[in-house]
């Protein structure tokens, strides 16, 4: 059972001076932690001097990069075991976060999944219901909630994946398809979420084709028939169906079924290849890991340290 004085918490802000430090507090009353760190994105308020008043450790961009931008700024500064990710503008309750991260003995990613009743707005509410059922297809998992931003997860793992994050409001879409794609163990864990102070920096209209793109984007790293079937399965069903029937009724294929056709042959076929290229890239990522852990083992032997204490 993971436990939170071995847990980097990461926190990414941006103009949350009304916040942040209420959030500091409840996390440092529910836990001891092994670091807090306020990831300032570009504030242009007191964000930082008031995180760092309320005993965190704050790291500031120069200028606003996103929220994925901080989350990642601070994954390559945490040094706990495991991290804890969760917003500074008071929604997620500190108190449920030492819940988390003890399940992350089982499991190597948590998610703190909201109910329906507690997101924001009626039309919030349907987006997220259409992307998590969308995701659920797509991933060959059943996801309850895909944007929460609340979540824990051993560190060296999360890391794997770093490069795949966007700089905006996609990490926690990213996250969590990659670790079910890549084959780890992911929870939902209920956890209500409160009423954000301020305005929500998200717009419906604006970010959700971009998480919609993220999601197909993310898909198509790690398993893409899932996208590649419906489409060609789609060209096959249409242009064969036309062909019996122009057969049938006037006695000759027209051109336009076996473009259909053709159609869907070929992108099963990329389908196919982007499986394989898939399939590679993941079996030379893991031949480079069990490489880098033998040459570290075999480092800290040349020294005289234990590599299994």
């Amino acid at each position: 059972m993971a436990e939170t004085s071995f847990t980097s918490v990461i926190l990414p802000a941006y103009n949350e001076e009304a916040t942040v430090a209420a959030v500091i507090g409840a996390l440092i009353k529910a836990g001891r932690w092994h670091e807090i760190l306020v990831i300032d994105d570009g504030s242009s308020d007191a964000t930082a001097d008031r995180a760092r008043a309320a005993g965190a450790q704050v790291i500031s961009h120069p200028y606003n990069k996103g929220n994925g931008a901080a989350v990642k700024t601070g994954l390559r500064h945490a040094s706990g075991e495991f991290i804890l990710i969760l917003d500074a503008d008071g929604q997620h309750q500190a108190t449920l976060a030492p819940r988390l991260v003890r399940r992350l003995g089982d499991y190597d990613l948590v998610v703190g999944a909201r109910s329906s009743v507690s997101q924001a707005s009626v039309a919030r509410r349907l987006g997220n219901t259409m992307l998590a059922w969308l995701a659920t297809y797509l991933s060959g998992r059943q996801i309850v909630d895909l944007t929460s931003g609340f979540r824990a997860a051993k560190r060296t793992l999360i890391l794997e994946f770093i490069h795949l994050l966007p700089n905006g409001f996609s990490t926690p879409t990213t996250t969590t398809l990659a670790f079910i794609k890549a084959g780890y163990n992911v929870a939902f864990e209920p956890a209500e979420a409160g009423t954000r102070v301020g305005h929500s920096k998200i717009r419906l209209s604006r970010d959700g084709i971009k998480f919609f793109l993220i999601l197909l984007r993310v898909i198509t790293i790690f398993s893409p028939l899932r996208v590649f079937m419906p489409i060609s399965a789609v060209g096959l069903t249409i242009g064969g169906t036309y062909a019996v029937w122009t057969a049938v009724t006037q006695s000759h294929i027209t051109n336009s079924s076996v473009l259909l056709i053709a159609l869907g042959v070929i992108v099963f076929l990329l389908g196919l290849v982007s499986e394989q290229i898939s399939a590679l890239r993941f079996e030379r990522g893991n031949v480079s890991r069990e490489a880098t852990d033998e040459i570290d083992s075999a480092t800290l032997t040349q020294r005289g340290d234990d590599p299994n204490v």
